[in-house]
């Protein structure tokens, strides 16, 4: 799952940034409102973590106005800032959640997990296709019963191939939702992923369930 963390304290977003990672989330940063809308409505994101006092302009505005334009995605507020009235300006903005600064980070990545969970379609649910099952909260995989041992990015991919199966995936959709914001779809990163992907999910099966979509991209299907 991919999130954007918008916060001007370098440090404090470098700690958010490291510690979500670290859970298997892909995370890209902004550090001033412009940039964090900017980049908050040209990529998909499951999830926004705005600081509320920023440069340029300030968190709140910058939710309502994405608010205004569609976007969807839940938001979570950070902020020093914490009267009931702080409070109730930051929901009415179209915040779904607001957190006071300093935080445990443990406490943020349950609010991340919360919201994640909310909605038509529940994040925490397992996730299942043929005989592969991912769940998303232990972050662990299996097919028919056997447990697949997989690294960070190797879990984000199968992941995203989960979600959107018999689609095909070209690189640049996968460059989106796996890798970072900078990430330059053009190298052959994602083939070398794939290919990896493809020796722990498919080598000791006979039915095969990655498949190469010529000159497009990628495909989670059954043959």
């Amino acid at each position: 799952m991919r999130i954007l963390v918008v916060e001007d304290e370098k440090k404090v977003a470098s700690f958010i940034k490291r510690g979500l990672e670290e859970e298997g989330f892909l995370v890209d940063v902004a550090y001033d409102g412009e940039e964090g809308r900017y980049m908050a409505e040209t990529n998909p994101y499951d999830l926004i973590l705005m600081d509320v006092m920023l440069p340029k302009k300030d968190g709140l505005t910058v939710v309502r106005e994405l608010r205004e334009k569609g976007m969807s995605a839940p938001v979570l507020c950070l902020t020093a800032k914490d009267t009931v009235d702080d409070i109730v300006s930051g929901l009415d903005s179209g915040s779904d959640d607001y957190l006071t600064k300093p935080f445990a980070f443990a406490e943020l990545l349950a609010r991340v997990r919360a919201l994640l969970r909310r909605g038509g379609q529940d994040r925490g649910a397992e996730i299942h296709f043929a005989d592969l099952r991912l769940d998303p909260v232990a972050h662990k995989v299996w097919r028919s019963n056997k447990e697949i041992d997989l690294t960070a990015k190797e879990y984000a991919l199968l992941e995203y191939f989960m979600r959107n199966p018999n689609q095909t995936l070209t690189r640049t959709m996968i460059a989106e939702h796996v890798w970072d914001y900078t990430f330059d779809s053009f190298t052959n990163i994602i083939d070398v992923y794939v290919n990896y992907l493809r020796k722990k999910v498919d080598k000791d099966f006979d039915k095969k369930l990655i498949h190469t979509v010529r000159g497009a991209g990628y495909v989670l299907k059954e043959e």
